[in-house]
């Protein structure tokens, strides 16, 4: 049986899609962009449609529940269908499985060794290692605890976590190496450094010669961060090789909180 459309209007050119669904999705996205209710005239404006056309739109996209108008107002919201979809979506999210697909990626470009970290009962945790086209003197194996002192991945989580979390951590951890606990002036220039720089190096303290460079990946809603490594051995830990490794690693988190959406805003410590 033919399907009869409306045309040729209603495809994209050449891409087989319907395009009056990416108009719609046009629409729903000047909502979202809005972060609150808005009128039919601000809607259209940023949409790129007049205000007749968007308020076709608006009219079946309501009625599937996407979008919500306000009574009193008149203005336009995203609906409680969009809210539902959404924490679904959330809901089938794994976020670690999702952030590693990014790893291959960042190691080709770099050439050097990610690895990927999530907090564990006892702190970071290792669970994923790419090597990279560099040897380097030291192999970290899937599941290793990382210090949270000493490892770039750790003062990550030590910016992002409440003291309340990290601090019976580092503290066993400290205990466990018979070493005194730092200054609290110490612990805060490295929160204040990694905060204000967006990423945690360390070199030398994990292994000689070894340069680490980690940054969060914070996913939707209140998840604990994932924390993404790069690992560069002393032979090539130049400072336009960290420059660039370090570019591309925030380049790389930054593409996954969005592709997420999040809006990268950490936990406060």
């Amino acid at each position: 049986m033919a399907l009869v459309g409306n045309g040729d209007a209603d495809f994209s050119d050449g891409s087989q899609g319907i395009q009056s669904v990416e108009l719609a999705m046009n629409v729903l996205r000047a909502i979202e962009d809005a972060h609150g209710p808005r009128s039919l005239k601000h809607i259209a404006s940023a949409a790129g449609m007049t205000p007749s056309k968007a308020h076709r739109y608006l009219v079946s996209l309501g009625r599937v529940g996407l979008v919500s108008q306000s009574h009193r107002s008149g203005l336009y919201d995203l609906g409680s269908g969009l809210r539902r979809l959404g924490i679904e979506a959330l809901r089938r999210m794994d976020e670690v499985a999702e952030t590693s697909e990014y790893l291959p990626g960042l190691r080709d470009r770099t050439m050097h060794a990610v690895n990927l970290a999530v907090w564990g009962d006892h702190g970071p945790v290792i669970v994923r290692w790419d090597y990279g086209a560099f040897p380097l003197p030291v192999s970290v194996r899937v599941g290793t605890t990382m210090p949270l002192l000493d490892s770039s991945v750790g003062r990550v989580y030590l910016a992002y976590l409440p003291e309340a979390v990290t601090g019976p951590i580092l503290r066993e951890q400290l205990a466990d190496e018979e070493r005194e606990h730092p200054t609290e002036r110490t612990l805060r220039q490295i929160v204040t450094e990694v905060k204000k720089l967006g990423y945690a190096r360390t070199a030398g303290t994990m292994a000689p010669g070894v340069t680490n460079i980690a940054a969060p990946v914070f996913a939707v809603g209140d998840s604990l961060p994932l924390v993404i490594s790069v690992a560069v051995g002393a032979r090539y830990a130049d400072p336009t090789t960290l420059r660039m490794v370090t570019d591309e690693l925030l380049a790389t988190t930054e593409l996954i909180e969005r592709d997420y959406g999040s809006r990268s805003s950490g936990p406060a410590n």
